[in-house]
C-alpha cells in the first residue's frame, strides 16, 4: 500500500503526539489532505515537486511492465481503454455488461483485464453485501483505484470528483486495516428503492459497522438523504451504530433509537491508525 495519512504527515514533517499534538493544528492538517487526496501518497510522489511525472511514470511502468507482458495482451490500447474507465469512474457502480456496451469491447476481453488490474494491485472491486452469494455475486460491483493520484493523473475529471476521491481513501484505509484482520469482509449495501451506504463491515458472521462518506453535508436535503439511507441499511442489518465521514462537519445524530457519528475525513483517518484515539 502507499503510505497512510499518518505516514503522509510524517513525510511532510507534520509530527502529531496525542490529541494535544493537534491543537491549533487543524487546518495545516486539513491542507496536508487536500495534497494526499489530489497527489496520492506513493513515497517518492510525496516528497517530490514533479509528482503529475512521476505518477504518469508509474502507470506506464504498471501497464507495461505488470500487465502486458506479464499477462501477454495483445491489445494494449483495450487495456489502456479499460484502465481510464476505473480510473475515471471510482467508486461508481459498473457491470461488466455495462462496461461492455460503452468501450465497445467484448465482455470475455472485460473480465479478464479487471481480473488482472486487481492482480497487480491497481484496482479492487467491492460487492454488494448479500447474504446469498449468487445476489452478491450478479449484483454490480464498486471500482477503487490504489492510490488517489493515479485517479487524478490518469483519469478523467469530474465535478463531483472530491467527493469520490475521499471515498477511494475510506476504502484503501479500510483495505488496509482488512490486511491485518483476516475475518473482517468489506462491502457495500443497497435496497430495492436504490437507497445506499458505501461501506458495511464485516467481522466473521457480524457486521461491525456502516460507514456513509458524504464530502458536503452543508445542504440540509443532502444531508436527511445520506442519513435516511444509512437509517434503512442500520435497520436492515441490525446494527444500532454508523459513521458518516465528511470534509468538515462533526457532531452525532440520533434517529429513533440509532446513533450517526458525524467525523471529518482527517479525523477518521487519524482514529483509524490509533495516532489520536477515537
Amino acid at each position: 500500500f502507499p503510505l497512510s495519512f499518518g505516514e503522509f504527515l510524517s513525510f511532510n514533517n507534520i509530527a502529531l503526539i496525542g490529541k494535544l499534538g493537534l491543537i491549533g493544528r487543524e487546518s495545516e492538517i486539513k491542507g496536508a489532505l487536500r495534497k494526499y487526496i489530489e497527489y496520492g501518497s506513493f513515497p517518492e510522489v510525496v516528497l517530490s515537486e514533479q509528482k503529475k511525472e512521476i505518477l504518469l511514470s508509474y502507470f506506464e511502468d504498471v501497464i507495461t511492465k505488470d500487465l502486458l507482458r506479464r499477462f501477454k495482451i495483445k491489445k494494449a490500447q483495450d487495456l489502456r481503454s479499460i484502465v481510464k474507465y476505473y480510473l475515471s469512474n471510482i467508486s461508481a457502480l459498473s457491470t461488466f455488461k455495462s462496461i461492455e456496451r460503452s468501450l465497445d469491447m467484448s465482455i470475455t476481453s472485460v473480465k479478464s483485464y479487471t481480473g488482472y488490474l486487481e492482480q497487480a494491485y491497481l484496482v479492487f472491486s467491492l460487492k454488494r453485501f448479500s447474504f446469498k452469494v449468487k445476489e452478491q455475486e450478479k449484483s454490480p460491483r464498486k471500482i477503487y483505484s490504489i492510490d488517489t493520484g493515479l485517479c487524478n493523473a490518469v483519469g478523467f475529471r469530474f465535478s463531483e470528483n472530491y467527493g469520490r476521491l475521499a471515498e477511494n481513501v475510506v476504502f484503501v484505509a479500510l483495505k488496509r486495516k482488512q490486511n491485518l484482520n483476516p475475518n473482517m469482509e468489506l462491502f457495500y449495501w443497497k435496497d430495492i428503492h436504490h437507497s445506499e451506504v458505501d461501506f458495511v463491515i464485516k467481522d466473521g458472521l457480524k457486521v461491525t459497522n456502516l460507514i456513509q462518506v458524504c464530502w458536503n453535508m452543508q445542504d440540509e436535503k443532502t444531508k436527511n438523504r445520506e442519513l435516511r439511507s444509512l437509517h434503512k441499511g442500520m435497520k436492515d442489518l441490525n446494527i444500532t451504530d454508523a459513521t458518516i465521514i465528511t470534509d468538515v462537519m462533526e457532531g452525532e445524530e440520533k434517529l429513533n433509537g440509532y446513533t450517526v457519528k458525524i467525523v471529518p475525513l482527517w479525523k477518521w483517518l487519524l482514529a483509524e491508525e490509533s495516532a489520536i484515539g477515537s
